[in-house]
């Protein structure tokens, strides 16, 4: 999916330290990270009785309810739903988001041939059917006939193939291009490589409310992936009216539950409802502001002030008081989501596999998740999460072994690589600004440093920096996060294939691409991912450090909040708020 921002601050940071080379007990480590943790933990306010939440007070009218229609709850008398969401967008365009502090708006503002429901589970939302044809190389959707963009005009077939062509097109310059080729869908590989023109894509609108689909090799899973943005509809009208201009306020034109009422940059995004949506009747928010909080500990005070009332993380400096103080408001959600690090194998000294793999091997996972992220977090030693729908998840032989022995094969890996006291090893490790981050980066440092001797620079970007420099190649070794886009094993392992518009690493081979091609127009797929696993745990392009579970505060007055759902997608029109 989408690579995941937790939390930024502006800013760079610098820090180095060289300890004297040893190995620390459990007991050791877990007095340092209490200190750190201390040493960094912010108090924050108690509640002050109801404050408005900030930017309430935006020009929204009263409820058109007095009472939620099933479950008979009192609503409060204004529906505006304050949401923090860790930082300014970069994009709003559908095509061209391509991080999560994005695609949290985007999925207000537009809605794409199905959604991800409360559990997960793949709905209905301007298809209201679909079936496949010709040995699943032939997909049909049949699209609602009162969707409407929020200019008056209907949404149609000819709006989807419009968006997906887009998706492709390399003078669009999507970093999802790789998707739409991901889901099979004709011609898309040349297309993106600049040898066919976009026209040729393998969509088409048979009438105004019949899209269809043809690929190149058959998925049965492709109504689970066009949950996903970038295969959202795109309102021609406008973009060609207003060219990038057209995700401004007063000029975009959208079809979800939401349109853009204002951006202040640095301040506010506010998203008004959108009385043309065709689910309008059943929707009880009326305004969602989303405020660009650059600090997870800011956030948290802002939210025990009353002005948020939900969170989009929680400081790990803070999560043993907010168990105990907060454990109702508190959310722990089994995520289909990785947290880890990734190599720039082009890049000495991480163009050796033993370098990688000793690095990969010293961390210590369970010490980060007892005592670092604290959340339910899960070790990882996979790309894949083990909650993946139908994923024959399997572990590597180092993840069954001692941390001792993890250390041992590491420093001889190491050494093999001509690295030792005389020669130690120096990097730099570069994430996005935030609290949790530079924990875990502060202690995975202390780790290889202890273990390994190694010499780290650890240095932060604010996100949109990051990405940019990421996506340029600029770093050795970056901090990398990565959702789901759909409940299937490739969503997670396409993004290290040679041609993925994420694989910023460099990490190219020809078996693990061919694997992952040929598991497409597999009856059984799992081979062949459980294949290319294997492969990874052999290359080490990526370190994965831990499963991630989504973790946040949601005020007791906001109901609808979708506890269950590992992908992770909140929709503002399913919530609502009740009165104190």
């Amino acid at each position: 999916m989408t690579a995941t921002n937790l939390q930024i601050t502006t800013g760079i940071i610098r820090q180095t330290t060289t300890p004297p080379l040893g190995s620390k007990t459990g007991a050791a480590w877990a007095v340092l990270l209490s200190l750190f943790l201390i040493a960094c933990s912010d108090d924050y306010p108690e509640d002050d009785g109801g404050r408005a939440p900030a930017g309430a007070d935006v020009n929204a009218p009263k409820s058109r309810l007095l009472e939620h229609p099933e479950t008979g709850e009192r609503l409060a008398e204004r529906q505006v739903l304050v949401r923090g969401n860790a930082s300014e967008p970069a994009s709003l365009d559908p095509q061209l988001v391509q991080d999560s502090v994005g695609g949290a708006i985007v999925v207000d503002l537009f809605e794409g041939l199905t959604r991800s429901g409360p559990r997960g589970d793949t709905e209905p939302a301007m298809a209201t059917s679909w079936a496949s044809s010709n040995n699943n190389l032939t997909w049909t959707f049949q699209l609602r006939e009162d969707g409407r963009w929020s200019d008056g005009s209907r949404v149609t077939a000819q709006d989807f193939v419009y968006g997906w062509r887009r998706a492709v097109d390399p003078e669009v310059g999507s970093n999802y291009a790789y998707y739409i080729e991901s889901a099979g869908v004709a011609n898309a590989g040349e297309i993106i490589a600049g040898e066919k023109a976009p026209d040729t894509l393998g969509v088409r609108a048979v009438d105004d409310f019949t899209f269809e689909v043809t690929l190149d090799e058959p998925i049965t899973y492709l109504p689970d992936m066009t949950v996903h943005y970038t295969m959202f509809p795109a309102p021609r009208q406008a973009i060609e009216a207003h060219g990038e201009d057209w995700t401004r306020p007063g000029k975009m034109v959208s079809n979800g539950a939401y349109t853009l009422n204002a951006w202040h940059i640095g301040e506010k995004l506010v998203a008004a409802r959108n009385p043309r949506y065709w689910g309008d009747d059943s929707t009880i928010i009326d305004r969602v502001v989303y405020l660009p909080i650059e600090s997870s500990s800011a956030e948290l005070q802002r939210y025990a002030s009353g002005e948020l009332h939900m969170t989009s993380t929680v400081p790990v400096s803070q999560m043993a008081r907010l168990k105990k103080e907060r454990p109702k408001e508190l959310v722990m959600v089994p995520s289909m989501a990785t947290y880890m690090y990734a190599f720039n194998v082009n890049r000495p000294p991480f163009d050796d596999v033993r370098v990688r793999r000793a690095l990969t091997y010293a961390i210590d996972r369970n010490i980060i998740v007892s005592y670092i992220t604290r959340g339910n977090q899960m070790p990882a030693f996979t790309l894949t999460p083990p909650y993946v729908s139908g994923f024959d998840f399997r572990q590597p032989e180092y993840a069954t072994w001692s941390q001792t022995r993890r250390d041992e094969e590491a420093r001889e890996a190491l050494e093999e690589a001509g690295y030792n006291e005389g020669n130690p090893l120096e990097f730099e490790l570069l994430y996005n600004t935030d609290e949790s981050h530079k924990a875990l980066a502060i202690v995975v440092s202390q780790m290889w440093k202890e273990k390994l001797g190694a010499k780290v620079t650890i240095s932060n970007l604010e996100w949109k920096t990051f990405l940019s420099e990421k996506q340029a190649g600029n770093y050795g070794i970056a901090r990398f996060g990565w959702k789901g886009d759909y409940n299937e094993a490739s969503t997670f392992l396409t993004l290290l294939t040679s041609d993925s518009g994420n694989n910023d690493g460099g990490w190219s081979n020809e078996t693990y691409d061919q694997l992952l091609l040929d598991a497409r127009s597999s009856d059984d797929p799992n081979p062949y991912y459980v294949r290319a696993e294997e492969i990874l745990w052999q290359a080490f392009p990526v370190v994965p450090v831990y499963f991630n579970t989504t973790v946040a505060l949601v005020s007791p007055s906001l109901k609808g909040y979708p506890e269950k759902n590992p992908r992770n997608i909140v929709y503002s029109k399913d919530m609502y708020i009740t009165a104190d």
